[in-house]
Formats: C-alpha cells, sequence, structure tokens
C-alpha cells in the first residue's frame, strides 16, 4: 500500500512540475536539442529502422519532471518533429508510442536513486513494450506488412542498442544528478 502511495505522490509531483516557469523553459531548451539532435545525429537503416541521439533530452525531461510530465512533453515533441520535419505521413500511433515511453521513463527514473539496473529495466520496458510492441504494429499498420516479416530486424536492434543506450543514459542522466539537480535546488528554494 505505502508503494502505492508513493506512486501516487511522484505522478502527482510530476504534474505540479509544469507550474514552474524554469521547468517549462527547460523543457524548451531539451526540446530545441532534441530537433537539433534528430536532424544531425540520426542514422536511418531503411524504412524501419534509425539510431539516433534525439531521445536522450526526453530521458532527461522524464528523470527530472516525471512520467505526467514526460508523456505531456514527449507527446508534444513528437508532432513538433513531424511538423518541422515530415518523414512520410503522419501517423498518431508514434505519438501514443512516445506518450507510453514518456511514462514509462518518467515513472521508474523520477525522484528514485539513479542505478545502471534502474535504468536498464526503464529501457528494457521501453524495448519491449514501445519499440517491439507498439511500434511494430504501427509500422505494420502504415506499411501493410506483417508483423513477423518486421519483427525478426527489429528485435535484433533493439537487443544491439541495448546496452550502448543503457550506458549512454547512465552516464549522461549521473551527469545531470550531479549538474542539474543542485542548480534546481538552488532555484527553487529562491
Amino acid at each position: 500500500m505505502s508503494s502505492q502511495l508513493n506512486n501516487e505522490k511522484r505522478w502527482r509531483a510530476s504534474l505540479r512540475e509544469f507550474r514552474s516557469p524554469r521547468a517549462v523553459a527547460f523543457c524548451g531548451v531539451m526540446c530545441a536539442l532534441s530537433i537539433v539532435l534528430g536532424t544531425f545525429a540520426t542514422i536511418n537503416l531503411g524504412p524501419y529502422l534509425k539510431i539516433g541521439l534525439s531521445g536522450l533530452p526526453n530521458q532527461v525531461v522524464d528523470y527530472l519532471f516525471g512520467p505526467v510530465a514526460g508523456a505531456i512533453f514527449s507527446g508534444a515533441l513528437e508532432v513538433l518533429k513531424f511538423a518541422l520535419h515530415p518523414d512520410g505521413v503522419y501517423f498518431p500511433g508514434f505519438t501514443l508510442s512516445a506518450v507510453l515511453a514518456g511514462m514509462i521513463y518518467g515513472h521508474v527514473l523520477y525522484r528514485r536513486p539513479l542505478t545502471v539496473a534502474r535504468v536498464a529495466v526503464a529501457h528494457a520496458l521501453v524495448k519491449v513494450l514501445i519499440n517491439l510492441g507498439c511500434n511494430t504494429l504501427w509500422l505494420a499498420i502504415l506499411y501493410k506488412k506483417a508483423i513477423w516479416a518486421l519483427f525478426p530486424a527489429r528485435v535484433m536492434a533493439n537487443l544491439i542498442r541495448l546496452p550502448g543506450d543503457v550506458f549512454v543514459t547512465y552516464v549522461l542522466l549521473k551527469t545531470v544528478e550531479r549538474a542539474i539537480l543542485p542548480l534546481f535546488a538552488r532555484l527553487r528554494s529562491r
């Protein structure tokens, strides 16, 4: 019962994060950074596979501001990215996937001790539920392909990327924890 109460408190705290103009401004900076990284640091491996760094700012927002803020940020960013750089037709399933991924990262990482295991759990959940589950379904619908035709390559890509993603995210969030969290604490105390 107490963990459920703690979860509820964290979700409410995440919703309150948007009351802070500093948090909203920081989200704006992360949005711009994500767009730049998506434009210049993404490799297309075909219509079904992309590798890039544009998700890192999302994970910083999810870590700092939680599942509600992360979901809103990720969904809005997905729509904005498409509006700025349309890549095919807009498909709302990918926006839903972004929202769900923001919720998962935020729920697992927000206001909890940052460990490699916790980051690995967050990435594994997103890779299995969102990347392999939802996104494979959306691609099958969008491109009229059988899920099982898309699935093997997507499984391999996600398995190969998992260790690197965990490492990069952990190092990034540890840096954020040391550099940005104390700054936010000082700003909140004013």
